[in-house]
């Protein structure tokens, strides 16, 4: 749920289609559908092989797989789905696979989680890590903004869900997706594609590949610029905002001097320049504080009403420049040879992400708090080795060395306005107080991460099969932070200094930290039959030590806490059953998993009980537990109908949190922790599912033969909470999203299709938080509302 990510709701409503489809079974039927699409003949065949949903190949363990014959849950989703339901960035999976969740407020600020594990909410914090690791071609994405970035050329997206610490790193407690692009190709290829939809959505595609030396060298380049406008009218500057803007390219070179030896070396581009990120008024929840420092009668005394207080008029106010720019870029190459009895493997990379936002963090026309930014640089660079056997022996293996580094700087900026004295501290300051007062702060975070790992299945007998696998990571950070105030009321009140103080005060610290950890997992499977896989596992991921990077609270002295610096290390214990089948002739295929997870010092925002000025920060929560079912299912009864239904259900809270935030609701005049001890987890939805199905059959159009379909894709979430305290006012009700889709695929490569997103355009809110000053006002971003567009797309 992400407010850039998920405010294209036509593309994430696309996703809601890619959302079945994102079941490992869904992506055999792509394939499948596409080996139909390809072939008249092979569409006119009624026998069972042409209904079936056939295999797919994934490689969760590092090597080429049936995903089928993989003792992990995962889902699946290839270049093919992509396609036909127009997802093109990895936020829209929310739709797609129930166990994925993403809320944002906007790129930097980015939560992804899968088993509602993956990231803290409520504070942003460049001294942590994300539990849920993104890959692509192998390559390790330090930070969640990459959730963004629009899909360039991909061949599949693999969604691992629990902890895969083994053969993915140290952070993926929650699991892992694991992108890989396509190859070039030695065939001259190529594929063009326009999309074009109301709220001025341009979606411009291409992709060229072929041999540069016949058999030796092959290239591919790729493209994608996405424009459209805002969904939300600003009624104070008469412009439209959250829109999206942005272009990704895409490079590779493979070279195959010799049959052992195989080169791919990769560059990628990015750039993106929403106006972005606004959020609007949802309501105004009653606080423990003074009827005068509440809501209502704040904005009263200004004369302030906001543009609509309903959200789904999508009107917002405020007056300050909003932007959520990026760059991201990178350099990678993969080296595979071959030995013959085992295949050594290098993955080198090196990448940069530049942030450059823009916020009105009052989110109102009030001149509160006139500008907010934390522009960020992010580089990193990674080196795998891998070596793997090959072939199917007793005893197939994995086993590898890892580093990384990575720096992160950001020099931020906050500063107030007229109105923030009256509305953060009192109607009776003086408005001076804060009216100018400028908080610049500035941090460097750099992290050094060395793994070795292994993996191995023995081969007990043809059906039985024991996998286990460690992994040995030491890690070290350092960090220091650094905020200065200036501006203001000239004052020598001691009362007006500590009141403005306590709005924002002068810090600097700086603090190291270096640990280490052995984490794995074993699973032991057994096939019932060749379609027909049970197995049992138990993992333990591990999310590395975090230092804060924001700000932490002061001791009495006025010294910064420095206990407090530091983030504990986040330890998940996983253990999971798991179904694999298919059925009558492979015309039916689904998956079920039953798991539980517990996390021993979950990283969240808490609030400090000691002495000192109480402040959200990050830290440990004692103990967090998780359980849940999920079934994945896909049915193709006949050539001409394809069916799937995803269902989770997800028992998820925090068993333990004595020193947590309070939800809006239990605020007062002083600040206080609160025990949410059997509260839910934020960002979880209890029951989440998505199902629908295409229909297709032979026809002609324009006098070429081909094929006509129609399709439905509907999304479901019950209600969850967006925000870390878990405030009544902060939950996000259920909602239901229905996509239509129809077109024709012409046997020559060519197609066309019209779609409807949000088809009963359904209200619902992709993201709340609670407004700065806990006035009671919550703020959030409406999903998109009904939105009608054209796909043309060309092949050769």
């Amino acid at each position: 749920m992400s407010v850039v990510t998920r405010a294209s709701a036509r593309t994430l409503a696309s996703v809601a289609a890619l959302t079945a489809c994102l079941s490992v079974p869904a992506v055999a039927l792509a394939e499948a559908e596409g080996a139909a699409a390809d072939s008249t003949q092979a569409r006119q065949s009624a026998t069972p092989p042409t209904a079936s949903l056939g295999d797919i190949v994934v490689t969760a363990r590092r090597r080429d797989e049936r995903a089928q014959d993989v003792p992990i849950a995962l889902t699946v989703v290839n270049e093919e789905l992509l396609d036909r339901t127009g997802a093109y960035n990895v936020g829209q999976v929310t739709q797609l696979a129930p166990s994925v969740q993403l809320l944002t407020s906007n790129p930097r600020n980015t939560a992804i989680t899968i088993r509602g594990l993956g990231a803290s909410y409520g504070l942003a914090n460049d001294g942590l890590e994300q539990g849920v690791g993104i890959y692509v071609d192998q390559v390790y994405y330090g930070r969640p903004a990459t959730a963004t970035l629009d899909f360039v050329d991909l061949d599949r997206i693999e969604i691992l869900r629990g902890p895969q610490g083994t053969l993915f790193g140290k952070n993926t407690t929650a699991g892992a997706l694991n992108i890989t692009t396509r190859d070039p190709s030695f065939t001259p290829e190529g594929q063009a594609e326009l999309s074009f939809g109301d709220y001025g959505f341009l979606q411009a595609k291409a992709s060229v590949s072929g041999p540069i030396v016949d058999d030796k060298v092959a290239g591919r380049f790729s493209v994608v610029s996405t424009r459209r406008d805002g969904v939300l009218d600003n009624v104070t500057t008469g412009t439209k905002q959250n829109s999206q803007d942005s272009i990704s390219l895409r490079g590779q070179l493979l070279f195959q001097p010799t049959d052992q030896l195989r080169v791919r070396l990769f560059a990628d581009y990015a750039d993106l320049t929403p106006e972005c990120c606004t959020q609007v008024y949802v309501t105004a929840g009653q606080t423990l504080k003074p009827a005068a420092q509440q809501f209502a009668a704040l904005a009263t005394g200004r004369g302030y009403a906001p543009a609509s207080t309903n959200p789904y008029d999508r009107l917002a106010d405020v007056d300050s420049d909003i932007q959520a720019d990026q760059i991201h870029r990178g350099v990678s190459a993969i080296v595979d040879y071959d030995f013959g009895w085992a295949t050594l493997t290098s993955v080198s990379a090196w990448r940069a992400w530049d942030w450059g936002p823009q916020n009105d963090r009052d989110y109102t026309a009030l001149d509160i708090v006139r500008q907010s930014a934390n522009p960020s640089w992010q580089d990193q660079w990674s080196q795998e080795l891998r070596l793997s056997s090959n072939g199917n022996q007793r005893i197939d293996w994995t086993g590898g060395l890892y580093a990384f580094h990575q720096a992160v700087e950001t020099h931020g900026v906050t500063e107030y306005g007229a109105d923030a004295t009256y509305w953060l501290l009192s109607p009776s300051l003086p408005n001076a107080l804060l009216d100018g007062y400028t908080v610049y702060n500035d941090s460097r975070i750099e992290t050094d991460s060395y793994a070795v790992f292994g993996q191995l299945t023995w081969n007990i007998t043809d059906r039985l099969h024991l996998t286990p696998g460690l992994r040995y990571t030491y890690e070290e950070k350092s960090g220091a932070y650094a905020a200065t105030t200036t501006g203001g009321l000239v004052t020598t009140d001691a009362t007006l200094i500590s009141r403005r103080l306590g709005i924002a005060r002068p810090q600097a610290y700086d603090a190291e930290i270096s640990d280490d950890d052995l984490s794995g997992q074993v699973s032991l499977s057994y096939d019932f039959s060749d379609d027909v896989l049970v197995y049992g596992s138990a993992a333990r991921g591990y999310k590395s030590a975090g230092i804060n990077m924001a700000g932490i609270p002061n001791l009495p002295s006025g010294q910064p806490s420095l206990t407090n610096a530091v983030v504990k290390p986040e330890v998940v214990t996983t253990y999971e059953l798991g179904l694999k089948t298919q059925g009558f002739d492979r015309r039916v295929t689904a998956n079920l998993a039953a798991y539980r997870t517990d996390v021993e010092d979950y990283q969240a925002n808490v609030v400090d009980s000691g002495p000192g000025a109480l402040r959200g920060y990050l830290a440990n929560a004692e103990k967090v537990v998780i359980q849940g079912v999920e079934l994945d299912a896909v049915a193709r009864p006949n050539q001409n109908l394809d069916l799937y239904a995803n269902v989770a259900w997800t028992d998820a809270k925090y068993d333990s949190f004595a020193n947590g935030p309070c939800p809006l609701e239990r605020i007062g005049t002083s600040t206080v922790a609160c025990d949410l001890s059997g509260k839910g987890l934020p960002g979880v939805s209890p029951w989440a599912a998505s199902a629908g199905g295409e229909v297709h059959g032979d026809g002609g159009f324009l006098g070429l033969p081909g094929q006509f379909y129609g399709g439905a894709d509907a999304s479901f979430r019950s209600t969850y909470n967006s925000d870390a305290s878990v405030s009544r006012y902060t939950e996000i009700e259920g909602y239901t999203i229905l996509n239509l889709r129809a077109g024709f695929r012409a046997d020559n490569g060519w197609e066309a299709s019209l779609w409807v997103k949000n088809a009963l355009d359904e209200d619902y809110l992709q993201f709340v938080s609670v407004q700065s000053g806990n006035s009671g006002l919550v703020i959030g971003n409406p999903g998109d509302p009904r939105t009608v567009g054209i796909t043309l797309r060309a092949r050769y």
